[in-house]
């Protein structure tokens, strides 16, 4: 069970510099049932609300995760990121980690400066604090995808292409890619959903039997609505599936309700 919710938030960045101005609004809120085939793992959830950084306003999205029966009794996760990000530019001014995975626990917010391309990092568990060399346009791990679903590219893909952008993670910058699948029909709790299928390139080893054991489905339409999540694991696979949603800033584009 290690590492469930993270990896399910992780995965959930992946859905897609002028940005579309309709992917999505505050009040924008998900919730995902994290599970191994029929047995339930824990839940995430996304909010997006609004707060003030610089003396502007900026869109505050916070993700929540955590276990839930009896998976919380083998590995308790209580998980939570947030981020604070530009209405305008989708580059963030601060992120927030709090997070305690059986035991494993961290406890720090980043700082970004995008004019001089730094980050300062502070550890409250540690009482340290680190300054970082960033590339231009960078992200954090939930900024990433919110700026994502707004790209203006994502609908023009073709099958075999990819995304590529820099995100700031555990104290690095690493570069996130995403292929484009092609597309398909999901059978979601909401009806059969037209769907764009994503690959992230994650690294093979201990956890993932491939470098393309993720895959995506994101909704095809303006919202971009991601709905499933699934990894193929060293031991077995896990899935995330949309739950509940509410305050989509587009229609829903269903083609068989349930």
């Amino acid at each position: 069970m290690k590492k469930i919710i993270v990896l399910a938030l992780f995965f959930l960045t992946v859905s897609f510099d002028t940005l579309q101005d309709s992917a999505f609004d505050t009040g924008e809120w998900f919730k995902f049932r994290i599970h191994y085939g029929m047995v339930t793992a824990g839940y995430a959830t996304l909010e997006v609300k609004e707060a003030v950084k610089n003396n502007k306003k900026v869109y505050h999205a916070v993700g929540r995760g955590y276990t839930t029966g009896m998976s919380k009794w083998f590995f308790n996760v209580e998980d939570n990121y947030e981020t604070y990000f530009d209405k305008v530019t989708g580059k963030p001014y601060q992120y927030v980690r709090k997070i305690d995975e059986g035991g494993y626990t961290k406890n720090e917010e980043g700082f970004f400066n995008q004019e001089k391309n730094t980050i300062v990092v502070k550890d409250y568990k540690n009482n340290t604090s680190q300054t970082f060399t960033t590339p231009e346009n960078i992200q954090d791990i939930v900024s990433t995808f919110y700026y994502l679903r707004k790209h203006p590219n994502v609908d023009k893909l073709k099958v075999g292409e990819a995304i590529a952008i820099d995100m700031f993670f555990d104290q690095e910058t690493t570069k996130f890619k995403l292929k484009y699948i092609g597309k398909e029909d999901l059978d979601s709790k909401f009806g059969v959903v037209p769907c764009m299928i994503f690959r992230p390139l994650v690294q093979a080893g201990r956890v993932f039997k491939e470098q393309e054991s993720v895959t995506v489905w994101v909704s095809d339409d303006a919202n971009k609505l991601p709905l499933r999540i699934k990894a193929s694991l060293a031991i077995g696979s896990l899935k995330a599936d949309l739950e509940s949603f509410k305050g989509l800033s587009n229609p829903f584009t269903i083609k068989v309700t349930q």
